[in-house]
This record gives structure tokens, C-alpha cells and sequence, in this order.
């Protein structure tokens, strides 16, 4: 890709728009680690919400559901689509505990729910664990994307495009450093503008290279039949005898692993940079509808630009070996996209990097900071102090991550390892909310017996996580052996004491009847969620069928079909509809409680 005089001043315009920004919000995030890692807790949904999809919009995304596509089909996007029911739930059950909860982290939780050495130990290697190997692994596959993208666009050779790579890092480093959470915020919605546009863009110039959707449709079933494989790559669900992705695989998707794994974006109940933009929101209205507009945007309006590049690259380039790199290869083709927008595109690809980059240093450093050196190491120190550390953290983070990136071959790979290694504590993450029993060896057993199980069957017994059946087995061992583990550990220690599970009753409130005992020996009576824990499960499957409704009804309609296409979008709109009444007439009532509290717990006035 030659570049001209507009292409490098529209990137060098991008990077000092960016940095402008840094440097505004410099002052305010000096001023506590509240402000550096919440933004003071004073941001609206719709900030927090499009920064989360911006961050999950990284320079790998693209290229790695090009590659499902490539494999997979459309269908192959089930590896991430299943878990719309794990963020629903984080949306109407778990999104106003994480904000009542009170917390910095989601590792500083582990104190608040839990008590004692255990806990303590729990919070520290979690922290460590999460915010160091795992992030750095994290951040080691989105600078392995854009390795891709700039030896392809710019012809650089491997060790040419890690040095400019470095270069891209250093520089998001910075005013991550500089401005916290507010700089990552405000940057985040300006990359999310400029890059979704120009895939939609790409997308679009894309099918038209092809012939259009009907010419597309045709050339695709033409190499569909010549794979000799059952199945089209157009359907949006596996035939049941699909090589690409078997039943067992399927069921695996849709029955297991959106509970069961933990996956940063995606933990089961919330966690991670959801967690952290929960607490960044203003109150717990805009913490619940932070992650609704998250999941909505995520799943239901952004997909389709990438599969449809991705289809169109299956047909302008058959023979392409990497197909993940099919997808840059349109961009750079001159009878696909046109050569003056190469400088917005190049733009628009840094974007989707710095932006997941920015958030993963931010997050990253929050751990350490917070829940380990604050925690452990030094406990008396100021709040610049604090600020400075987290500062230094960000830039170890950010050099740890760049020996990871060395060591890395496939984005996919990545990919489907840390969801193996997750497999089985997502129901510990799930029920530690709902059921006093929990306790911290019962999150210390499933975290350790996760990674140990799945580690010995992917390097000794051979289990290879890239394929199907291998994937499909592997996870379904590592919960059932995890499982049982953690629920031994959590029947034969210790319940918490009683003073710590009442006090994070009160706290937290999260009602249910695995709280029932803990209420009644407090004499608490369960007024704020309590019963309509049934009316949030409805909200739940509401927010699945909107998700899916809007995501196959848009697909549908891109396709030509318009009949179903319309029948799903009006379903959509329908369960969108009683979600939001819903959620009107919990505000209500909630509204009311608290009313009546507050007049309760006023002195008698003597007449």
C-alpha cells in the first residue's frame, strides 16, 4: 500500500486528536486513583457503554471473525454470540449489585464478600494473575493483529511492523498514563466513530467488488459445494452433521459455555472493564443501562460489516492460505477499496487498537495498584502516590505485554485457550451473589483447578483447543472436574462468619433465596430486589431475544430475506418494549421503598 501527502496527514491528525485529549484530562486524573481508574465515578451510560463496545472492537477482531467465517461460516460466530446470555444476565441481575457493591475493583470484592487470610489471598493472586500474565495475553493477541495488518498494508517485514507496533503502544501508553479513565472514555468514543464507519464503508465496497448480495450468495454456495463439506457458510445456525462445527461443539456454545467460562468482556455476572465501567457510572440506573447499550451494540448492530468483508475476501481470494489476513487484503486492494480513504482506514485500524490497548493498561494497572501494591505493600500512602504507581504499573504492563506478543502465532487460538482455561468458575462468579454458602476456597479452587485441568489436556494429553470435537470435550471435562471441585472445597471449609455475610447483605442487597437464613438471623426483611428476581430472570430472557431478534433479523434483511428479517426485527421491538416497561415499573417501586425508608428511619416528632 503506497501512501500519500493526505493519507499520513489524516493519521498524523488522528494521533494528535488523541493526544489533545490525553493531555486535556491530564490534570483531573492526577487527582486521586478514583479519578484515575473511575473517572470519579460520574460517567453517563451512553459514554461508558460505547467505550466497552469500542474496546471490544480491537484491530484482531475483525481479522479473527474473518477466520470463523473462513472456517466456520457465518455460523462459526457462535463462539462469541452465546455469550448474549451471559451479558444479559450482568445487565438485570448483577449490574446494580456491582455499583451498591461499592468497590474500586472487582478483585477488592473478594473482601468485601469474603473474610479473613483466605480472602485476602484471593484478591492478591487474582490480582496478579488477571492483571499481569492474563491481560498481557490479551494485549499480546491485539498487537499480534495489528503486526498482521501493518506488514500487509505497508509491506514492513515482521521485525519492521513489531517495531512500529511497540511504537503505536508506547504512544497509547502514554496518554492512558497521563489521563486515566477519562482520557481512555473520551478517546474511545472518537475511535469508535471513525472505525465503525469505515468498516461499514469497507463492507459495503466489498459486496459490490463481488457482484452485489446475490452474486455473493451464488459464489458462496459455489465453494461451499466444492469443499465437499455439509452445511453453507450463509447459515446463521451448524447443520447438525456440520464439519465445521459438529453438535457436540454446538451444544457446548449454547449449553455450557456462556455460564461456565470465564472470558474478559464476557465474565459470567460482570467483571473486569464491564465491572469497572459500572462503577465509573454515575448511579446504579446508569450502571444497568451501561451494559444493556454494551451488549446491544456488541452483538446486535456490529457484526455483520466484519462477516460480510469476511464472506466477499472468501471470494475475491480463494486461495489466500492465512484467511484471517483476507480481510486486509480488501482494504488494500485498489479494485475493492478506493486508495484515497487508505489514510481514514489505516486511522481507523489504530483506533480499534489503541482503544482495546488503552483499556487493558487502565484495567490492568487498576489491579495492581489497587489490590496489590495498596494492598499489600504499601498501605499508608498518599493519593498522588497512589496515582504515580498506577502510572509506572501502565508502563510494566505495557512491556510485559510486548514479550508476550513475541510468543504468539494465532489470534483465534488465543482466543479459545483463555476460554478453555476459564472453563468451570463461572458458576462460582455466578452464585458468590445468591447463595451465603460461598465461600473464598470456593473461588480459589475453581480458579486453580481450571487452569490446572486444562492445562494438562491441552499440553500433555494433546487436546487441541482449535478444533471442534477437542474444544467441545475439553471444556465439557474442565467444568464437570471443576465443578466437583469447588463444591467439595465450599461444603467441607468454613462458611464466612456471620458479621461478614450480614454486612454485605446490607451493603449489597441481593436478595434471592439463598440470602433467606443470613436475613432472618439479622432480622433484615428483603424489600429491594427480593421477589423480583423472577421479573429481572424475565428481563433476562427478554434481553436474549432482543439481542438475537435484532441480530438474525438484520442478517436476514441484508440477505434479502425479507419476511423473516422483518418478523425477527419486530419481535426485537416487542421484547424491547416490555424490557423497558419493566424496568419503568421496578424504578417505580424501588422509588417508593426507599421513600418509605427514609420516612422510617426519621426521629418521631413529638406533637
Amino acid at each position: 500500500m503506497t501512501l500519500t501527502l493526505l493519507d499520513w496527514t489524516v493519521i498524523a491528525a488522528y494521533f494528535l486528536f488523541n493526544l489533545g485529549i490525553g493531555v486535556y484530562y491530564a490534570r483531573r486524573a492526577r487527582g486521586s486513583t478514583t479519578e484515575f481508574f473511575l473517572s470519579g465515578r460520574d460517567v453517563p451510560w451512553w459514554l461508558a457503554g460505547t467505550s466497552m463496545v469500542a474496546t471490544t472492537f480491537a484491530a484482531d477482531t475483525p481479522l479473527v471473525v474473518t477466520g470463523l467465517v473462513a472456517k466456520n461460516g457465518i455460523a462459526g460466530n457462535w463462539l462469541w454470540w452465546n455469550l448474549v446470555m451471559s451479558g444479559m444476565l450482568t445487565v438485570f441481575l448483577y449490574a446494580r449489585l456491582w455499583r451498591r457493591a461499592g468497590v474500586m475493583t472487582d478483585m477488592e470484592f473478594a473482601e468485601l464478600r469474603y473474610s479473613g487470610k483466605p480472602a485476602a489471598f484471593l484478591r492478591g493472586f487474582r490480582a496478579l494473575y488477571l492483571g499481569i500474565p492474563i491481560n498481557c495475553i490479551i494485549l499480546g493477541w491485539v498487537n499480534l493483529a495489528m503486526v498482521k495488518i501493518l506488514q500487509t498494508t505497508l509491506g514492513l517485514d515482521r521485525r519492521g511492523a513489531i517495531m512500529v507496533a511497540i511504537g503505536m503502544l508506547v504512544f497509547t501508553s502514554f496518554y492512558t498514563t497521563i489521563s486515566g479513565l477519562w482520557g481512555v472514555l473520551v478517546t474511545d468514543l472518537f475511535q469508535f466513530a471513525l472505525k465503525m464507519g469505515m468498516v461499514i464503508i469497507l463492507a459495503i465496497l466489498a459486496v459490490e467488488a463481488v457482484g452485489g448480495i446475490d452474486a455473493l450468495k451464488v459464489k458462496i454456495a459455489a465453494l461451499d459445494a466444492a469443499s465437499g463439506q455439509s452445511g453453507s457458510r450463509l447459515a446463521f445456525f451448524p447443520d447438525l452433521h456440520s464439519a465445521w462445527m459438529p453438535a457436540i461443539t454446538f451444544f457446548t456454545y449454547l449449553g455450557v459455555s456462556w455460564w461456565a467460562s470465564w472470558y474478559p468482556g464476557a465474565e459470567p455476572g460482570g467483571g473486569g472493564y464491564v465491572a469497572q465501567r459500572i462503577f465509573s457510572a454515575k448511579n446504579e440506573k446508569h450502571g444497568l443501562y451501561t451494559t444493556l447499550w454494551f451488549n446491544i451494540a456488541h452483538y446486535a448492530l456490529r457484526p455483520w460489516p466484519w462477516i460480510l468483508t469476511a464472506l466477499a475476501s472468501l471470494v475475491l481470494y480463494p486461495e489466500l492460505v492465512d484467511k484471517e489476513s483476507g480481510y486486509i487484503r480488501t482494504l488494500i486492494d485498489p479494485n475493492v477499496f478506493p486508495v484515497y480513504l487508505r489514510g481514514f482506514m489505516l486511522a481507523a485500524f489504530a483506533a480499534a487498537y489503541m482503544s482495546t490497548v488503552g483499556t487493558q493498561l487502565n484495567w490492568g494497572a487498576s489491579y495492581v495498584t489497587n489490590d496489590f501494591y495498596r494492598r499489600f505493600l504499601k498501605r499508608d500512602g498518599s493519593e498522588r502516590h497512589y496515582v504515580f504507581a498506577s502510572q509506572v504499573t501502565t508502563v510494566l504492563v505495557m512491556a510485559a505485554s510486548i514479550i508476550v506478543t513475541l510468543n504468539l502465532d494465532s489470534i483465534g487460538g488465543a482466543w479459545k485457550f483463555l476460554i478453555a482455561i476459564g472453563a468451570g468458575t463461572g458458576p462460582v462468579l455466578l452464585l458468590r451473589w445468591f447463595w451465603w454458602r460461598m465461600n473464598a476456597w470456593s473461588e480459589v479452587a475453581a480458579m486453580c483447578t481450571a487452569t490446572v485441568v486444562s492445562l494438562i489436556l491441552q499440553l500433555y494429553l494433546k487436546w487441541n483447543s482449535d478444533d471442534p470435537r477437542d474444544f467441545a470435550y475439553l471444556m465439557l471435562v474442565t467444568v464437570a472436574i471443576t465443578s466437583a471441585v469447588w463444591l467439595v472445597a465450599t461444603l467441607f471449609t468454613a462458611p464466612e462468619p456471620h458479621r461478614t455475610l450480614e454486612a454485605f447483605y446490607r451493603q449489597v442487597r441481593p436478595g434471592g433465596p439463598g440470602w433467606k437464613a443470613v436475613a432472618a438471623e439479622a432480622g433484615l426483611v428483603d424489600t429491594r430486589i427480593g421477589g423480583a428476581i423472577t421479573v429481572q430472570l424475565f428481563n433476562w430472557m427478554l434481553g436474549c431475544v432482543l439481542i438475537y431478534a435484532s441480530l438474525f433479523g438484520i442478517g436476514k434483511l441484508i440477505f434479502k430475506e425479507w419476511a423473516i428479517g422483518a418478523l425477527c426485527l419486530a419481535v426485537a421491538i416487542g421484547a424491547g418494549g416490555l424490557i423497558s416497561w419493566n424496568l419503568v415499573r421496578t424504578e417505580l417501586a424501588t422509588r417508593a421503598i426507599e421513600k418509605d425508608e427514609e420516612i422510617e428511619a426519621q426521629p418521631e416528632v413529638a406533637s
